[in-house]
């Protein structure tokens, strides 16, 4: 169990992009918080008006995370 899972959270519209910018904001302060290793963080886009936040962590961290902040998806990066 030490693959690395990203977890994803969608926004649409015209302030996606601020929106998600602000999610990981609070996303990493949810990490520092309950001590867990964050791998990776930020936004991307996928199309106009699609921004995704998402976090990289260990598989072992997944349920806490999901379970506390809600992903909407994930998908194993490794």
């Amino acid at each position: 169990m030490n693959r690395k899972i990203k977890l994803i959270w969608d926004f649409y519209g015209e302030k996606a992009e601020k929106t998600a910018d602000h999610h990981v904001i609070h996303l990493r302060e949810f990490m520092e918080k309950h001590k867990l290793e964050l791998l990776d963080s930020g936004i991307a886009s996928a199309a106009d008006f699609h921004f995704m936040a998402f976090l990289t962590v260990q598989e072992k961290d997944v349920i806490t995370v999901r379970d506390a902040v809600k992903p909407q998806r994930a998908f194993v990066v490794e």
